[in-house]
């Protein structure tokens, strides 16, 4: 892979492509070319090839991409090749709602905890996992190597959960509170995520279509 810096549009690509190419491969589709990748994606076919350039193209001039192969290579940029384990912080819905999808489980991210604020829940179990008390988070993260937390709590109450996490080990955050999350990416990842942002971006789209 190159050692020059790859763009941050071009991370947000990848998972997309190995999401399309997952579904040829299901389909036994052996190889496309970025023509045809283009037209199913809605993405250009030199978007396609600069992107991949990045991490050494994986093309063939006449042939194009060998399907199950380039899902492999974008599965091992992605970090897929590993088994990453996690924590969701917050079970109310949302975190009930993800603890629920499978389809974490089929991509190597394992739901080791449970954790949440809320006595009333503590004690429940979701997917046979049970829920603990919050407080129990920072050394179940340091004693089972977690690498990864969710969080889906209060405005209030993350900044300062965030930092505790991070000085117990976790390496990267999936932040689904209404804050945006900032710490230092020498020892974390944090990926912000806002669905009201989204919501309100096909708001706009209906509104002047």
């Amino acid at each position: 892979m190159s050692e020059r810096k790859i763009s941050t549009a071009v991370i947000k690509r990848l998972p997309r492509y190995y999401r399309y190419l997952g579904d040829l491969l299901e389909k036994d589709v052996v190889r496309i070319s970025s023509k045809e990748l283009s037209e199913r994606m809605g993405v250009t076919a030199s978007q396609i090839r600069q992107d991949l350039n990045n991490f050494g193209g994986f093309g063939q001039q006449g042939y194009g991409y060998n399907v199950g192969y380039l899902y492999y290579e974008i599965g091992k940029i992605l970090g897929l090749e590993e088994k990453h384990s996690l924590v969701i912080i917050g079970v109310g819905n949302l975190g009930q709602a993800l603890a629920n999808y499978t389809k974490f489980d089929k991509r190597g991210f394992d739901i080791e905890g449970l954790f949440d604020v809320n006595p009333r829940l503590v004690g429940m179990t979701v997917r046979g996992i049970e829920i603990r008390d919050i407080d129990e988070v920072y050394d179940f993260v340091r004693e089972n190597n977690i690498h990864i937390a969710v969080l889906t709590l209060p405005r209030l109450k993350a900044p300062q959960i965030a930092n505790e996490l991070v000085e117990s080990g976790i390496k990267g955050i999936w932040n689904f509170t209404p804050i945006d999350l900032k710490l230092d990416e020498e020892k974390v990842q944090v990926e912000n995520v806002h669905l009201l942002d989204s919501l309100m971006t096909l708001s706009y789209k209906i509104s002047n279509q």
